[in-house]
């Protein structure tokens, strides 16, 4: 099995060295590198091609925020972990609207780290609940924003399923673009402004099965 690439981004090298450790240690997953600022983060990116950015949230001159939007507009096919030790809303919703599919607190478990570094891989987003709740009240719903057509249900159904647009279209047996149009559509009518705020929303309001 090929390990997983993984790229630490935090100013603090004690924390760097920390969650380097972890991942030598384990099997799966690879450390490919580090940096100390959403720059260099931007740079090493373009250097090592990671499938997963470890992202510090709050960091001097450029933020983690900031650094993921970069990195999600440079290198789609890089996936951003969130990570950081404070409890603000602010900060937990700019980061998922970046474009980061996890958010997590820098006390996660070994065990919780792993499978989100997992899912993160599959396009599954991974949220500490503090997160889930301060991303789904910061959303507003239009009026009729869950009437979505049934083909949208069943594009939003894999899209909790971690598929991507590719996987979307070989199961439904439709074109990229049409995937992309029923995307944005959902995006659109449930008033939110990436998948993973799409995803939660869906899971919070049972909108599919």
């Amino acid at each position: 099995m090929t390990a997983i690439r993984v790229l630490i981004v935090d100013d603090h090298a004690m924390v760097r060295s920390g969650l380097a450790a972890f991942l030598f240690a384990s099997d799966e997953l690879e450390c490919v590198g580090e940096a100390s600022s959403g720059a260099e983060a931007i740079t090493k990116c373009a250097q090592l091609h990671p499938d997963v950015v470890l992202m510090d949230v709050i960091m001097p001159e450029m933020n983690g925020a900031d650094a993921t939007r970069a990195i999600r507009q440079q290198f789609p096919h890089i996936q951003v972990i969130a990570l950081t030790s404070f409890h603000e809303e602010e900060w937990m919703r700019k980061a998922l609207q970046a474009g980061a599919v996890a958010f997590l607190f820098k006390n996660v478990s070994a065990d919780e780290l792993v499978e989100a570094i997992r899912n993160a891989v599959r396009g599954q987003p991974t949220l500490a609940p503090e997160a889930a709740k301060a991303l789904l009240s910061a959303v507003t719903h239009p009026e009729g924003s869950n009437e979505l057509t049934e083909r949208e249900r069943e594009v939003l159904s894999l899209m909790v399923k971690g598929f991507n647009n590719p996987q979307i279209a070989e199961h439904l047996v439709i074109s990229r673009s049409t995937v992309k149009f029923h995307v944005s559509s959902i995006l659109s009518k449930l008033g939110v402004a990436s998948r993973t705020e799409a995803v939660a929303y869906a899971i919070q309001h049972h909108l599919v099965t």
